[in-house]
């Protein structure tokens, strides 16, 4: 019923560092402003000794907007190398792409990276890096070990020999790439997600061990499989594994691919291999929010509601955009603290008013708060902005029925079935309609299916409160037994 941690609200405005485009010869000169936030130790309040640091985003200064994913791609890949190293606590500012129609044209880049104490706004180090572009990873390396070390971090063996091992990325291959994420992180809908899957499809032929480009593309055929996007788990998720193992054969220590194949391993009830792989990505990056929102889905999928609270405020606490309110939102909806959950999406509508997840969850909170009618408006928002997500009317149809609108509720469904006959519904989608029309018998036929097709709503059958009608069948505690949830 969500995302799997790929997408999350977007927007924001962002304190930026800079390119610098020279005349003719396109030069850039790139500012990666790291912010430092510290923690004063006794005695030596003179020298306070910095345990976090938050790196601002990087600002396009050339005045051509088509440049702006690569300062974005600068300022992702720095804060992966410094959230690697134990002793720094690093907090995104950002994690978002943004960039329009990009054109790489760029050879040389020249970054300037600038320390700066929190308390007095005091500069405190300053350096540049001359470079190709394609050595774009090798200044990301070079940046993360000299911060760590004017900071006082210290960088482990393994940090180091990692750092080091940043190898030349074709500028094309990487503007394939940056292009997918971007494209994938601003969608909406099944359609526009799919749009992202070329761009990974040509950075993987230009360079087939480029291992992030499997990554994105492995987190796109993921998230098809999922009953709010609802596309075919049956043709997606082989994708997803494919590519994310591709990923780990190239690159047995990134932490995305760790995460995300923890996610994929979770929806096909593979328990205890999917809080390994959450937990491996969590030893290689502490800092890692995606896996920390993943564990946190995890502890609800055991019913350990407390732990997942915490789990997922502990993501949003190092990286709120990545972990965000939504996110937040569905962990206390599926804690059944619904006050708090309606508070925290209203908070994350408040800064991405169309993002279609945070509206559904707002639906799910307000029906289970006995506010259906409230519940409709956000939920006939988020099926248009999805362009008509199936599983978003499944629970748009629950709320007609719960705020009395039979008639209404009944007219969807048939528009459903009628979908259904000229392609894939999930089937989440009836399970939902038929729960909230109180055909309790039609709604085990489609939680069956939804077995069959190893649904990723099935993760939440024991904290769901929407399944709290049906609890007391043995259908439904056959059905907990068959996917490894007793």
């Amino acid at each position: 019923m969500r995302k799997s941690r790929r997408r999350r609200p977007r927007p924001q405005s962002r304190a930026r560092a800079s390119w610098l485009a020279l005349a003719g010869v396109v030069a850039l000169a790139l500012l990666a402003s790291a912010y430092v936030i510290y923690q004063r130790r006794a005695g030596n309040a003179g020298q306070p000794k910095i345990r976090s640091l938050a790196v601002l985003d990087l600002k396009n200064l050339s005045g051509d907007p088509t440049q702006e994913y690569l300062s974005d791609g600068m300022t992702e890949a720095l804060i992966g190398s410094l959230s690697r190293m134990h002793d720094l606590r690093v907090i995104s500012r950002t994690s978002v792409m943004r960039f329009k129609n990009p054109q790489l044209s760029v050879p040389e880049i020249c970054v300037t990276a600038q320390l700066i104490r929190g308390a007095t706004d005091a500069h405190f180090w300053s350096e540049t890096y001359d470079r190709e572009l394609r050595d774009l990873f090798a200044v990301q390396a070079e940046l993360a070990q000299s911060i760590a070390q004017k900071v006082e971090g210290t960088v482990t063996g393994k940090e180091h020999k990692r750092l080091n091992a940043a190898r030349p990325v074709a500028p094309e291959v990487y503007e394939s790439y940056l292009k997918g994420r971007f494209a994938f992180e601003r969608s909406n809908s099944r359609a526009a997600e799919e749009q992202s899957i070329p761009y990974f499809e040509l950075a993987i032929k230009l360079d087939p061990t480029f291992a992030l480009a499997y990554v994105g593309l492995a987190t796109v055929y993921d998230d098809l499989s999922t009953a709010s996007v609802g596309a075919p788990p049956q043709e997606t998720r082989s994708k997803a594994i494919s590519a994310v193992r591709k990923a780990l054969d190239l690159d047995p220590d990134s932490p995305e691919a760790h995460t995300l194949l923890g996610t994929i391993q979770q929806e096909q009830f593979q328990w205890a291999d999917a809080e390994a792989e959450y937990r491996r990505a969590l030893e290689l990056n502490p800092n890692n929010a995606d896996a920390h929102a993943g564990l946190a889905f995890w502890m609800l999928s055991q019913g350990r509601t407390d732990e997942a609270v915490a789990w997922v405020q502990r993501g949003r606490e190092i990286d709120p955009f990545r972990v965000s309110g939504a996110e937040l939102a569905f962990t206390l909806f599926q804690s059944h603290r619904f006050d708090q959950a309606i508070h925290e999406v209203c908070s994350a509508l408040a800064v991405d008013p169309d993002n279609a997840e945070a509206l559904l969850y707002l639906g799910f909170a307000l029906i289970a708060n006995n506010q259906p009618a409230d519940a409709i408006p956000a939920l006939e928002k988020a099926v248009s902005v999805s362009n008509g997500s199936p599983t978003t009317i499944g629970v748009l149809i629950r709320a007609y029925a719960h705020a009395g609108r039979r008639g209404d509720a009944l007219r969807l469904l048939a528009e459903l079935e009628k979908r259904r006959k000229a392609g894939y519904i999930p089937a989440a989608a009836f399970v939902n309609a038929y729960l909230g029309l109180g055909d309790k018998d039609q709604a085990f036929a489609w939680l069956e299916q939804a077995y069959k097709e190893q649904s990723n709503i099935l993760q939440f059958l024991k904290t769901h409160p929407y399944f709290d009608p049906i609890r007391a069948d043995p259908r439904f505690g056959d059905l907990v037994r068959r996917v490894g949830l007793e």
